[in-house]
């Protein structure tokens, strides 16, 4: 038997808290003005759960009201939580990928793949899942998504795979999800994927010396962005987004900032006489108001790396743009006496060996300057 009655509430003025019994109380803020709360234990934490207003919620309401929520925290029910989600406007598949992308755009290095991760989920996903909650989205669906591409695609496949589980686990983070997606079991009802060699093709470093020749057969900014590629030993990314700011021409020197690394770390280029050349040729193309050293048509953005691989398409040459760093690997290691460890820091790889890379103090810069020396002196050999 609880301790209020309905003649006792209607004489209630002071403001304060007053026990029905079993948490539950009335909490009286004026005459006839107050609300219901429960005092209960829910996950160890003891919390004050609200069950409305006085002149919404009779004294017989708020009982049931109390004693079904102890049932529910009996069952392992947070029932604030559950007001929460229910609270909460649950969104459609599409609307949480731009959110997540929105939110996780910032942390990623690689502006390709920040266009990429979103443009992905949008041609491959949003046709059947875009319109969904993401409460409402699993495994079957997801399956019908994958199902279409799985095999034409495969690389494709897995990256939508992945994205499609990064935001449904972001909906189930922000309690628009009762439970994960389980993505695990989803490569058991796919047909296994043809097993490729995960290498990028690369040109047979003996041939190199007539790609360069074939690329000065005529002049384009890209083309010039491809042979300083190829001179430095860099990556397409660095590349194409290298500024005239980055190189000090007195130095001979290109530094890339850790911004633009993948390491995250800033990596130092010694510039041979080709590639300073390469630089000279590219000033007509040069625009002040962007900086970079290669710019795309529109000079305020870098060129894209289809542009570059372009030029190997329609040369006929059925090698990468990022397999120039293989060959200049594979030049090193046959044609040259120089230690693993410095044509690895040319390619501004980390060390793999974690007790190595702490005692590691150098980047071998002097020893670096005369191995692109002498790998410029291979690539234009074929014009001798």
């Amino acid at each position: 038997m609880g301790k209020l009655t309905a003649a006792r509430i209607r004489q209630l003025k002071e403001p304060g808290r007053y026990g029905d019994g079993d948490g539950l109380a009335l909490v009286i803020t004026g005459p006839q003005k107050g609300h219901w709360v429960l005092r209960a234990t829910v996950n160890g934490r003891r919390r004050d759960i609200g069950l409305g207003a006085l002149e919404l919620v009779r004294l017989a309401e708020a009982r049931k009201a109390a004693i079904d929520m102890r049932r529910d925290i009996q069952r392992g029910i947070d029932p604030v939580a559950e007001r929460q989600r229910e609270r909460a406007e649950v969104p459609s598949f599409a609307d949480a990928a731009r959110q997540v992308h929105t939110e996780q755009k910032a942390g990623w290095k690689n502006g390709k793949h920040r266009e990429q991760w979103i443009t992905t989920l949008e041609k491959y996903a949003f046709a059947r899942l875009g319109d969904r909650l993401v409460n409402d989205i699993e495994g079957p669906a997801i399956r019908e998504v994958l199902l279409d591409i799985w095999l034409d695609k495969p690389e494709t496949a897995r990256r939508v795979k992945q994205r499609i589980g990064v935001v449904l686990d972001w909906a189930y983070a922000n309690g628009f999800r009762a439970t994960e997606a389980s993505m695990r079991s989803l490569g058991r009802a796919l047909p296994r994927q043809p097993k490729k060699d995960g290498h990028f093709a690369a040109m047979p470093y003996e041939k190199v010396p007539g790609f360069i020749a074939y690329l000065h057969q005529r002049e384009s900014v890209a083309r010039l962005a491809l042979e300083f590629l190829i001179l430095t030993a860099a990556r397409s990314g660095e590349v194409r987004g290298a500024t005239s700011s980055e190189v000090d021409l007195a130095a001979r020197l290109w530094t890339v900032p850790a911004a633009r690394m993948k390491i995250g770390k800033a990596h130092c280029v010694p510039l041979s006489d080709a590639a300073v050349r390469v630089l000279e040729r590219a000033r007509p193309y040069y625009a002040q108001c962007s900086d970079l050293i290669f710019p795309g048509r529109n000079v305020l953005r870098p060129m894209s790396d289809m542009t570059l691989l372009k030029i190997l398409r329609y040369g006929q040459f059925d090698y990468t743009v990022h397999g120039f760093r293989s060959s200049f690997r594979d030049w090193a290691a046959e044609c040259t006496s120089y230690p693993g460890e410095v044509a690895e820091a040319a390619l501004a790889h980390t060390v793999a060996n974690k007790v190595e890379a702490a005692y590691r103090r150098t980047n071998y810069l002097d020893k670096r300057r005369e191995l692109m020396r002498q790998w410029e002196a291979f690539c234009l050999s074929g014009e001798r």
